[in-house]
């Protein structure tokens, strides 16, 4: 079981892993989106000071550099957004794999603890038996085709 407990501890740690990254990469986003809003927040105090302050010059200047800050700001965060769906899916599609790979190391760990035991050999054999008469009844009586009108099939038309 020793094994098992080591798979299991592998597979908590990567999960962790994978949530420290995440984490840490909407923290950057974050960050960077802050920092531009907090410029162009600046730049905009300093384009209205300049304009109560002058009435003309270099107002038009100081405007664009806080528009184009928090643009910026909204450009970052939504590319973020956009990505974090695909990553999310990327990470669903690992979470699945990891628990396949776990239920299967779990199995193979304990096979040989079930093979050992007449009742652990009639555990496994009791399924494998019930799947292959399945099989058989599916190879000897295939589903029926759907109703196009929507009924069971089962009555006959008036």
């Amino acid at each position: 079981m020793g094994s098992l407990a080591s798979l299991l501890v592998s597979f908590v740690t990567g999960e962790a892993g994978t949530i420290a990254k995440q984490v840490r990469g909407a923290a950057i986003a974050y960050g960077l989106a802050l920092l531009g809003a907090l410029v162009g927040m600046c730049f905009l105090v300093l384009a209205a000071y300049l304009w109560a302050a002058r009435r003309f010059g270099s107002i038009e200047a100081a405007l664009g550099f806080g528009i184009g800050f928090v643009v910026l700001a909204g450009v970052i965060v939504t590319s973020y957004r956009l990505m974090e769906k695909k990553r999310a899916r990327r990470r669903a599609r690992r979470r699945k794999s990891d628990f396949s790979a776990l239920a299967l190391a779990a199995g193979v760990a304990a096979l040989p603890e079930l093979l050992r035991s007449k009742r652990g050999l009639g555990a496994l054999l009791g399924p494998l038996a019930a799947l292959f008469a399945f099989a058989v009844y599916r190879e000897n009586f295939p589903p029926k085709p759907e109703d196009p009108a929507g009924g069971s099939g089962d009555s006959k038309p008036d």
